[in-house]
């Protein structure tokens, strides 16, 4: 039998690389912002070049360009916003309304018997959506999402208050303490909320023992899921 660890998750999954290059952007904007007397476009200056830079890093590393023109274009979004409002606290916005909208998803997909760690991993896998003709994977999949919501809404609830105070500093401070090592923790709670749910007897998520698809749904809803 395969065991499900949460190490097999969390190398899987990553976490640490991607949400700590998302977290010095930030860092680098309200730097500049400080430097240059209160300049948002000094700030959103330095935060772009940052970004650049690790985008063009992770590039020459090897990683896809796709994800790296992304993490870039989402820091230029957030300093054109600061720019256009005036206000230097909306280089946050962004990350803010994504955090919604993210806790969200992730609720809704639980509800509706489709949750995104069960799409996210069964793709990197390449199990397409046979995970979902497994009632014990399924239902697995729908426990182990819960932490992802937890994560982003408590994001929301840390980051808003901040937001509207104007709370540049704290904006800034608490961005990296709420990237990657909350993210390891959510990776790493979630693979053990994942190992529980499933039966001594299943060989693991790498290894989905499909079923009829109405069976599944059923067993998920069950448990409320």
């Amino acid at each position: 039998m395969t065991d499900v660890r949460q190490e097999s998750l969390a190398s899987l999954l990553g976490g640490r690389g991607g949400a700590l290059d998302a977290s010095l952007p930030p860092l680098a904007f309200v730097a500049g912002w400080l430097l240059w007397g209160h300049s948002i476009g000094a700030g959103a200056l330095v935060a772009v070049l940052c970004g650049v830079a690790i985008g063009v890093f992770r590039f020459v590393r090897g990683e896809k360009p796709r994800a790296v023109v992304f993490s870039v274009l989402a820091v230029v979004a957030a300093s054109l916003i600061a720019l256009y409002t005036g206000r230097v606290e909306d280089f946050f916005l962004i990350q803010l309304l994504s955090n919604v909208a993210s806790a969200l998803v992730w609720a809704g997909s639980i509800a509706v018997r489709w949750p995104l760690l069960g799409v996210v991993v069964g793709t990197l896998l390449g199990q397409k959506t046979r995970w979902r003709r497994d009632p014990a994977l399924l239902r697995a999949y729908s426990i182990a999402s819960w932490p992802w919501v937890a994560q982003y809404a408590l994001r929301v609830a840390v980051f808003t208050p901040l937001w509207l105070d104007a709370q540049i500093f704290w904006l800034a401070t608490l961005r990296v303490a709420l990237s990657w090592p909350l993210q390891i923790v959510c990776i790493l709670v979630s693979g053990w909320l994942l190992k529980r749910a499933l039966p001594a007897d299943h060989p693991g998520f790498r290894h989905p023992q499909t079923t009829d698809l109405r069976k599944a749904d059923q067993a998920a809803g069950e448990t409320g899921m």
